[in-house]
This record gives C-alpha cells, sequence and structure tokens, in this order.
C-alpha cells in the first residue's frame, strides 16, 4: 500500500490561502494529506471525497471540511476545478476535528472567489477571511459509508456490486458464484462490512446515485441506473437511508434523524 503523501498548501498573508486544481472526470487525487485544515469545494461539477469507507458528493451546493491531518481521496465525477480553502490551525478559530459537510449559499461562494484574487489587499483579505469563518455552519448530514470486505469471497460479490450497483442478483445467486452457502455468505458480508447484504448494497446504490442526481439527471433515470424499478422506491430507499430526500440532501437543507433500516 502506498504511504499517503502529506501535502503543504502555500502560505500566504492572513488565515486562509486559496488553491485551484483542474480535475478531469473521473480523475482522482490519490490518498494525501495537509497539515492545513481544508475546506474543499467547486463551483461547477460534482467533486467526490473519500475519507476511508465514508464518501462525500459535493455538489457546487456544498463544501467538506477537512480537519489538518486526515488522510482522504478527492476526485471529480464531472470535469470541475476543485477550489481548496486552507486554513492555518493556530489562526483558525474552529475547532470541528471530523471531515464536515457545509453549505455554500451565494455569499460564501462569492466570498471565495474574492479570497482567490492574487491582487487582493491585504487588510480586504482580513476582512474578507474573518466573514468566510463566520458563514461555516456544519450541516447534519449522514455520510453514506460502503465499507470494504476483506475476505476474498465476499470481496468478488462486493466487486460485482460496486461495478454494477443496478445487478439485481440475489444472495443466493452470489453465494453460487463464490461457491458458499448462503448462510455462510450472510455471515460473511456480516463480519466483514457490519452490514446485512441488502443494506450494503442499498449503501452501495445511493451512493452511485449521488453524482448522478448532482449532475442534474432526473430520479427516474438515476433509480433505474443504480437498480430500482421505480423512483418512488429508490426515493423511499434514500430517505429511510439518508432520512430526507436526495435534493434536500444535495441543497443542504436539513437531515432528520434516520434509523437506517432501508434493507435490513
Amino acid at each position: 500500500m502506498t504511504k499517503p503523501a502529506s501535502c503543504a498548501a502555500p502560505t500566504g498573508v492572513g488565515a486562509i490561502t486559496v488553491g485551484n486544481f483542474p480535475l478531469s472526470a473521473g480523475e482522482w487525487i490519490p490518498a494525501h494529506s495537509h497539515p492545513q485544515h481544508q475546506l474543499a469545494w467547486t463551483r461547477r461539477g460534482v467533486l467526490g471525497v473519500a475519507v476511508d469507507d465514508t464518501y462525500w458528493v459535493l455538489p457546487p451546493t456544498r463544501a467538506l471540511w477537512l480537519p489538518m491531518g486526515v488522510v482522504h481521496r478527492t476526485g471529480a465525477t464531472r470535469d470541475a476545478v476543485l477550489r481548496s480553502l486552507y486554513l492555518k490551525p493556530d489562526r483558525c478559530a474552529l475547532r470541528w476535528t471530523e471531515p464536515t459537510p457545509v453549505a455554500v449559499d451565494g455569499l460564501l461562494a462569492h466570498l471565495i472567489d474574492h479570497l482567490n484574487r492574487p491582487e487582493l489587499a491585504d487588510d480586504a483579505r482580513l476582512r474578507a477571511e474573518a466573514v468566510v469563518l463566520d458563514l461555516l455552519r456544519p450541516l447534519p448530514t449522514v455520510p453514506i459509508d460502503v465499507p470494504h470486505p476483506v475476505d476474498a469471497r465476499v470481496r468478488a460479490v462486493a466487486d460485482e456490486l460496486l461495478a454494477d450497483p443496478a445487478d439485481s442478483r440475489s444472495l443466493d445467486a452470489y453465494a453460487r458464484v463464490v461457491g458458499v452457502s448462503r448462510r455462510t455468505l450472510t455471515r460473511l458480508f456480516a463480519h466483514d462490512t457490519g452490514m446485512s447484504f441488502d443494506r450494503w448494497r442499498t449503501h452501495v446504490r445511493l451512493r452511485a446515485a449521488l453524482p448522478l442526481l448532482a449532475e442534474g439527471q432526473s430520479v427516474s433515470r438515476v433509480a433505474h441506473a443504480v437498480g430500482y424499478a421505480t423512483p418512488s422506491a429508490f426515493l423511499a430507499a434514500f430517505r429511510r437511508t439518508v432520512g430526507t430526500s436526495p435534493g434536500q440532501y444535495l441543497n443542504g437543507d436539513a437531515v432528520t434523524e434516520t434509523s437506517d433500516t432501508s434493507a435490513r
């Protein structure tokens, strides 16, 4: 396994430095960390950020706070420019210790663009930075985890579903493919992922759906693309798992409590 790189962002006047990194669709920056806090955002396209098995989808309406030292991968599901704010920990009043999504409204987006101007005067930069920090409010969203199995038999099934979330084969069919009983595969899935097979597949499908929805595809088209017979079945699974609708999730609206019983 390649050791994650620790990437230092350039420093500048004030507490915040802005970096811009064009990403093509499907391109991923390998696992790395920063000695600064990072706010990852894009004005166009759709970003994905992965920390271990947890994955966030970031359309222009949301950004992700990454505390210093957190190893992560960043990529684009559509052509995008990763616009990162790097915040010096010793000059940042925020003390969030976990990756945290935040809503990006028009004011915050304009301030980020404002801070991106190289000719910006030092006093103007410092005033803008103070407002940016005031605008960062955490979203109570539920990330969609897809734990990666270790057992070779479970991993073989997982790889099939990750490659094609719409694959509708039953657990019995997969058990025959990998040469074990349904009971054994059920036990292995629970042991390796902490989830039932059905619940894990639901998470895979919903995670695959989010970038498509963020790109503006219709719910009907996305539902069929990830294996649901009807849009209503997809929406019901999403709400049971995440606690809100896909539109509310992507637009940064409040998320309600959820017990994640969508596929138990």
